[in-house]
């Protein structure tokens, strides 16, 4: 079965979830185990999401069409 691609906000969500979960302090010591690992899984996977989106971001679009990378040294134009 083919799973689903989950996007950052469910992502986000679900991180959001677990640190609640984990900061009750009423959670089996397996089961926090088990959720701190999905938790880091899920913050690796939003930390790639972000720096993904940044690198899309941090190029500029000349006139001519062409796409280079920004360089803050140059200031703006």
């Amino acid at each position: 079965m083919a799973e689903k691609q989950q996007t950052f906000a469910e992502a986000m969500t679900a991180l959001e979830e677990i640190v609640r979960q984990l900061e009750q302090g009423d959670v089996p010591l397996e089961n926090a185990i088990d959720l701190y690992k999905q938790g880091m899984e899920l913050s690796q996977f939003c930390h790639s999401k972000l720096q993904h989106a940044e690198e899309q971001l941090i190029s500029i679009v000349q006139e001519t069409g062409e796409t280079t990378a920004f360089d803050p040294s140059k200031g703006e134009n």
